[in-house]
């Protein structure tokens, strides 16, 4: 199981380190770099190469601004893109989701929220659980685990106030 975390710039680090952390708990090899699409093209270009060879199975990258890195990973694999809009200082993120989110047909992007680098975790282990049946199965006991928390704080709730 692997999984390639792409950034635009250093300044993404902080909206990857929650998803690279379940990654690693769910024992998912964690390629990470920091390659832009506009400033490293060529760089970004030989480690894509390498993941579409080497076993990765997902993509996630994040990316503020025009937030190209995303579509121009895509653009260049069959495998699954996740991209990540990180928030800018101008336009809070928005600018990121619309670029990551407007692809034209045929170059799909998956896309979580702004900022939402934790789910681009949870979306790449749900894809890789179609082919690892182990991972699968920690995700399903992990749901239980949820469900059962949300169940407790109900009936917190309700000794409380009925």
């Amino acid at each position: 199981m692997k999984v390639a975390v792409i950034m635009g710039s250093a300044s993404d680090k902080g909206q990857l380190t929650g998803c690279i952390d379940i990654l690693k708990e769910y024992g998912v090899d964690v390629a990470v770099r920091a390659l832009s699409a506009h400033r490293a093209h060529g760089a970004l270009a030989e480690f894509v190469e390498e993941c579409n060879n080497d076993g990765t199975d997902v993509i996630i990258t994040a990316a503020g601004m025009a937030a190209a890195l995303p579509g121009v990973v895509a653009s260049m694999t069959i495998l699954p893109v996740i991209g990540v809009p990180v928030k800018g200082s101008t336009l809070d993120g928005m600018d990121a989701l619309f670029s990551i989110v407007q692809m034209p047909p045929g170059i799909p992007v998956a896309t979580v929220a702004i900022n939402g680098g934790k789910n681009a975790a949870w979306l790449a282990l749900e894809i890789m659980a179609i082919k690892y049946p182990e991972l699968k199965a920690k995700l399903l006991a992990y749901r239980k685990e949820m469900e059962a928390s949300c169940l407790k704080v109900n009936d917190d709730i309700k000794a409380e106030f009925n």
